[in-house]
């Protein structure tokens, strides 16, 4: 279950990335910790997310999260990227990795596998394509629970 305050953070973090020409791409606040973690990891668009684009996004973002006590006790601030492992979503994305080890998970069995590698060839309405050695793969979409990039390769 997602914690009440993200939506108020996301509204608050949103319109900050954006001037910082930097993408939201996911806001956690882990209240299991002392004290709790708020993480906030971001995406530079045109190039690889810096600790510069992470140090300029926590300035902005806590200047502004202190300015309407949104989080009204001790808490800390994590700016990150999502890094490589990360699952893939957005048209954008799934062009942009083209080519790239991706590992796709589906909801049941697809010829008898729950888990597919390959190399990813892209995604149409009907199917996600991978190229397994040289092999072409078309994995349905309705049954795709999720894409992400394949680091163990």
């Amino acid at each position: 279950m997602t914690h009440p305050l993200i939506p108020k953070i996301i509204e608050l973090a949103a319109p900050i990335a954006e001037q910082l020409d930097l993408e939201l791409v996911d806001v956690v606040f882990q209240t299991n910790k002392r004290p709790p973690v708020l993480r906030v990891d971001i995406r530079n668009r045109a190039t690889d997310t810096s600790l510069e684009d992470c140090e300029r996004m926590s300035r902005a973002l806590e200047e502004h999260l202190d300015a309407t006590q949104a989080i009204p006790d001790a808490y800390v601030l994590e700016i990150s990227s999502p890094g490589v492992s990360r699952q893939l979503t957005t048209e954008r994305e799934f062009i942009a990795f083209k080519g790239f080890p991706v590992l796709v998970k589906t909801y049941g069995p697809y010829e008898g596998k729950k888990e597919w590698r390959g190399n990813l060839k892209g995604r149409d309405e009907e199917a996600v394509h991978l190229n397994q050695k040289g092999r072409a793969i078309a994995i349905p979409r309705n049954i795709v629970a999720k894409v992400q990039l394949d680091d163990s390769r």
